[in-house]
């Protein structure tokens, strides 16, 4: 079992390349790899140009993107070597790398083992292969368990990701794919509801009428199953979407999910530094450009307080942890405690809300909705 910590600094990197554009991703990346270099030596340039920000032992690096796994072993040396030239980096530290299982083989792996990598989270998102088109995946079922039979030969500490709510699914098709995923005793799971994003293939593809749109009844369902489910094989659901056996919880969902402090380093990464949010420009050229001249091509926000409380709100009832109203109290304006205070009660007599421990959760039938209760709470400045 691995060492828990009550506060974790860590770090992300953005790797903004993919093979394939996916239907439903909104995230910041490029089909086109000819910057590659460039970005990551721009990466390790940023790092030394903000190594004054972070004192605190960091305890996770997370590689996510786009598709880290497509990075060369020497690419992901570099980076991390610049991590621990510049940064206090924990002895037992926590090295997770996304991958795709296109990527997958028994080299790359060996390469990873050997500069200490040591989790990975791999994106299988489905093992039918109808769903892998629609979604317009790089790899289909046969790769995907392929790849799942080398890493969990390799790795003790590793994640899967599934998505759930495809057009056309079941509660079938999705029991397919949990119980064909459980075969490999996985010690995390991730499990994300599709999303139709604004300026994605899929959202095109639905107004078209070329593929049905999600059913959120469906979608509905097959949370409810799988949260069920896996609680019954002891998994922990830490968060929302995350799934773990103890002791296996991911470090770096642990810092988002505590409000604990992050960097963010590549195009677009996101930043979180006593109670000011930064980010990168999602943009490659600008990010090369701000790099060559020493300059970071970012911007921020100072949070409010209720900003903050609002945080504590949504994270803690996404959590397992829920949220403490007598922290929040000391925060903001006694109207705007006395606005919480009345919706807390309204929905825990309504059997929304519970509260246990002093803390505030969303009752087991609700958490389908937590994020649409979360923001009924919210604080307006």
């Amino acid at each position: 079992m691995q060492k828990k910590y009550s506060y974790i600094a860590s770090i992300y990197i953005h790797i903004p390349f993919c093979k394939k554009a996916c239907h439903y991703c909104d995230y910041h990346f490029t089909t086109s790899s000819t910057s590659k270099r460039d970005i990551v030596n721009s990466i390790c340039s940023e790092i030394e140009l903000r190594s004054s920000e972070m004192s605190e032992t960091v305890k996770s690096i997370y590689f996510g993107g786009g598709t880290p796994s497509i990075l060369e072993k020497n690419d992901i040396e570099s980076i991390i070597d610049s991590l621990r030239d510049n940064f206090n980096i924990d002895e037992v530290i926590e090295i997770t790398l996304e991958c795709n299982p296109d990527d997958v083989s028994l080299k790359k792996v060996n390469d990873w083992i050997s500069i200490n990598v040591n989790r990975i989270s791999l994106g299988v998102q489905s093992f039918n292969d109808t769903e892998l088109h629609i979604m317009n995946r790089s790899h289909d079922s046969k790769i995907a368990l392929r790849s799942l039979d080398i890493i969990s030969k390799s790795y003790q500490n590793y994640s899967v990701d599934l998505i759930y709510g495809m057009p056309n699914s079941s509660l079938e098709t999705w029991k397919f794919n949990i119980e064909t995923l459980l075969e490999y005793n996985i010690p995390h799971i991730t499990t994300y509801a599709l999303q139709v994003e604004d300026k994605t293939a899929l959202k095109s593809m639905i107004k078209k009428k070329k593929i049905k749109n999600i059913d959120e009844k469906v979608q509905e369902e097959q949370y409810y199953y799988t949260n069920k489910f896996l609680k019954k094989l002891n998994y922990i659901n830490y968060e929302f979407s995350s799934y773990s056996k103890p002791g296996f919880e991911c470090k770096n969902n642990l810092a988002y999910w505590n409000r604990d402090k992050y960097l963010g380093f590549g195009p677009s990464a996101h930043s979180y530094i006593n109670n000011f949010r930064k980010w990168n420009v999602s943009n490659n050229s600008k990010y090369l450009d701000g790099i060559k001249k020493n300059e970071l091509s970012q911007f921020s926000e100072k949070l409010s307080q209720n900003d903050i409380a609002n945080e504590m709100i949504m994270v803690g009832l996404r959590t397992k942890e829920g949220f403490d109203l007598n922290k929040i109290k000391f925060m903001v304006s006694e109207k705007n405690i006395n606005f919480l205070n009345k919706q807390v009660e309204f929905k825990i007599s309504n059997g929304i809300l519970i509260k246990k421990n002093n803390k505030i959760h969303v009752a087991e039938n609700y958490k389908f909705i937590t994020d649409g209760v979360s923001s009924d709470l919210f604080l307006i400045d």
